[in-house]
């Protein structure tokens, strides 16, 4: 099966380590995904959002890693609103076990956060919902 190619969207001031511990994931040899882009770090507009919405279409889905100040990154939403403009599947993973991690303002009453496990991962980049990948909120 062909890898997926993953957008990464995380709030770049408070969780870049968060997208490293991803992107050596992906690096896996029986990894379902490659990262082809992760977040922008420039300000967000029109030009911005052309060229977050470009990568965003190149991807086959997008991960977004939620941490504790992920509601308040304006780059987060942004890439959020777009996928769901661009009809992409999509998923929240908590990325700090410890802490009380949040959604992105643009993410849907129903989305849950998803524990970040090896298992989870693996089962939601290839689709699959099953009762026993833990959701957190």
């Amino acid at each position: 099966m062909a890898k997926k190619r993953a957008f990464i969207s995380f709030d770049y001031d408070h969780d870049k380590d968060l997208r490293g511990s991803l992107a050596e994931q992906a690096q896996r040899p029986n990894s379902p995904f490659n990262i082809t882009d992760w977040s922008l770090k420039e300000p967000v507009n029109e030009k911005w959002k052309k060229k977050a919405r470009e990568l965003i279409r190149r991807a086959d889905l997008m991960i977004v890693i939620c941490g504790e100040h992920t509601h308040d990154a304006a780059g987060v939403t942004a890439e959020v609103t777009i996928v769901h403009e661009e009809n992409k599947p999509y998923f929240l993973l908590k990325g700090r076990r410890d802490k009380t991690c949040k959604k992105p303002k643009s993410a849907r009453s129903s989305d849950k956060i998803y524990n970040w496990t090896w298992e989870n991962l693996r089962r939601l980049i290839n689709g699959e919902r099953y009762p026993d990948v833990s959701a957190v909120q």
